[in-house]
């Protein structure tokens, strides 16, 4: 096992969520700091900020994600909508006999914080949403709000209040290779990623990291394309962030229920984004009261495709923030990439939140 943890003092859970088991690791005794990662992710991703939580006096939960890990992989795409991952963070309060948590998300974990703070504000001591700002995940309006907007905001790439995200998708993927659109086929991305887990997971993670290069895909067609056409070979592990033992762990967890299911968990989160859009109608006017820290990769692939104005307009519609920082030299794991710097500001935050 990696050596990055005190793995005989972390505690598994198993959690119900309405019929769907998830797991979850814990460390540490107090209020409760629950942890939600994205794709690529695991509940692993956090391993650098469970020791530092648990030691400043939380109680560290961090889960795998529905369809992903040790947790139950569900095949049908509507059993990853925003209901539901909002629903499994319900489930973990209730498992742990707690009405409220400080919640922190990364990528589509980041879109299931979110949605807590507006959806059940109530269940929210803060949230720290890394990586997306606030209603520029994909299945958002990039803070336009319920009415069909003209100008500028038109000409986003998604996260648009008059067009759905697969139709955004498709309308990339005329031009170029566009992942959104590819995975939205149920199949094709299962038959080609499925055996090439571990190739596709190593060139993943260093495309999104700081000295990657995600968008590169914009030199291929999409039609007759995969996705391991357009990600570069990654350089040879270790990396200054991520170990052998890492890499290892993390990849042997994704396929422990087979090639098919490798990445059903996030394959269906991108298909399930035209009805998260829908979903997310209801709350589309809605602001962040709950207090909150952003924190980013400055390098993040997601901030270079989402708009110069994201950091602006989320200021202006989450009145609850109270701090933004990117880090610099990041890209999209700033949490495994740079996690003292990381863990310096999520610190000082928690700390506040006493």
């Amino acid at each position: 096992m990696p050596e990055s943890l005190p793995w005989s003092q972390l505690e598994d859970h198993w959690i119900d969520s309405d019929g769907v088991r998830l797991h979850a690791v814990a460390l540490g005794e107090g209020p409760l700091v629950v942890f939600c990662h994205g794709f690529p992710g695991l509940w692993y991703s956090w391993r650098h900020q469970l020791p530092m939580v648990a030691q400043l006096g939380f109680r560290a939960v961090a889960i795998d994600q529905r369809g992903y890990g040790q947790s139950d992989r569900p095949v049908e795409v509507a059993d990853y909508d925003s209901a539901r991952h909002c629903g499994d963070l319900l489930a973990v309060l209730r498992h742990f006999g707690e009405d409220r948590a400080i919640f922190v998300g990364h990528d589509f974990g980041t879109a299931q914080v979110w949605n807590m703070a507006v959806r059940h504000p109530e269940a929210c001591v803060a949230i720290v949403p890394t990586s997306c700002p606030y209603d520029f995940d994909l299945a958002g309006r990039g803070c336009a709000g319920s009415q069909t907007a003209a100008g500028d905001i038109t000409q986003r790439p998604f996260a648009r209040p008059d067009l759905a995200p697969s139709a955004c998708f498709a309308a990339l993927a005329e031009h170029h290779f566009f992942h959104m659109h590819y995975f939205q086929s149920v199949g094709p991305a299962e038959a080609e990623l499925g055996p090439r887990a571990r190739e596709f997971l190593q060139r993943l993670y260093w495309a999104l990291s700081g000295k990657g290069n995600l968008l590169g895909w914009d030199r291929y067609p999409a039609a007759g394309t995969g996705y391991l056409d357009v990600l570069a070979p990654a350089p040879p592990l270790p990396w200054s962030w991520m170990s052998d033992a890492d890499f290892d762990y993390l990849a042997r967890q994704y396929l422990l229920a087979g090639e098919e299911l490798a990445f059903i968990g996030g394959l269906n989160s991108y298909r399930v984004a035209d009805r998260n859009w829908q979903i997310g109608l209801h709350w589309a006017d809605a602001g962040v009261e709950v207090t909150t820290l952003f924190v980013a990769g400055a390098e993040d692939a997601v901030l270079k495709m989402i708009g110069d104005d994201a950091l602006a307009l989320m200021a202006a519609r989450v009145s609850g923030l109270s701090r933004m920082e990117l880090i610099p030299g990041a890209g999209h794991f700033m949490q495994m990439e740079k996690p003292l710097a990381f863990n310096r500001v999520l610190a000082e935050f928690l700390e506040s939140c006493r």
